[in-house]
């Protein structure tokens, strides 16, 4: 059982994990470098949990404390119990749902050990903004997408406001960062994969005419809001392909992009 501990000092060294949530780029420097990640929620603590990561530490504010009753009750991990406004102040924000865990990340697979068994595979080219992140994974996870893999610049699937967003789906789908961009797609077309960029450009192929439904093993490759797919991802494609537009719209937000592409690559595939 964990130990219930009262704290009522911002600047308290137990709480090192929850500091600055709000600082970017210091988090993205931190938490990676320490190992570990924050969920938010507890939906997403309860996920997190249950996709095998251990947890550091909890902070709760008093009313969350018998809604996480249960998960304090199987917990090594010390819990600490503090106002709302102490967390606000720790955190630099209103947490609204008044649960954070620090959790414990894992080693991730490499690109081959995630290629050797999957079929149908999303491929992120320098996707930073966490919000895209976060609704493509929740994405893939719900459309049934076997992997994702990310190019070496591409943010931190679990940086707080991806996993967020993707309600905990970031647990659910494996992932692993290439070695080197666009030279890492090497290791995707050696393991079988049909190589499709999804781009707006006119002489894109419409996606449903390739029946990518059909093929054997597919990596659809996504890229930057705005930007798009970059030309040496282009070049490096066996075909690109488009989702048709109506009424004068000329794209799609990448998130909303990668749900109409993934239910086209993965449509007729049974689901877990």
């Amino acid at each position: 059982m964990a130990d219930l501990i009262t704290i009522d000092d911002p600047d308290d060294p137990r709480l090192h994990d929850y500091t600055g949530l709000t600082d970017v780029e210091l988090r993205r420097r931190r938490e990676p470098a320490e190992g570990l990640f924050i969920a938010e929620g507890e939906k997403v603590i309860r996920r997190a949990r249950d996709a095998g990561y251990a947890m550091r530490s909890m902070l709760l504010s008093a009313k969350w404390v018998d809604v996480m009753r249960d998960v304090i009750d199987e917990l090594p991990a010390p819990v600490y119990a503090v106002s709302p406004e102490l967390a606000e102040r720790v955190t630099g924000y209103h947490v609204h749902r008044g649960a954070l865990a620090s959790m414990q990340r894992k080693i991730l697979p490499t690109a081959t050990e995630l290629l050797g068994t999957a079929r149908r595979v999303a491929i992120m080219e320098s996707v930073n903004d966490h919000t895209n992140i976060g609704a493509i994974f929740r994405s893939a996870a719900a459309l049934g997408m076997d992997a994702v893999l990310l190019s070496p610049d591409c943010a931190d699937p679990l940086y707080r406001r991806s996993v967020k967003v993707s309600m905990g789906a970031v647990f659910s789908v494996p992932y692993a960062r290439l070695d080197g961009w666009p030279k890492g797609l090497d290791a995707v077309r050696e393991a079988g994969f049909t190589l499709l960029a999804l781009t707006p450009r006119e002489k894109a192929t419409v996606i449903d005419a390739v029946a990518p439904h059909r093929m054997d093993r597919v990596a659809l490759m996504l890229g930057a809001e705005g930007e798009g797919l970059s030309n040496q991802a282009l070049r490096a494609a066996d075909d690109w392909v488009r989702i048709p537009m109506a009424h004068g719209v000329d794209s799609l937000n990448v998130g909303a992009a990668a749900a109409v592409a993934f239910y086209a690559v993965t449509a007729g595939r049974p689901q877990s």
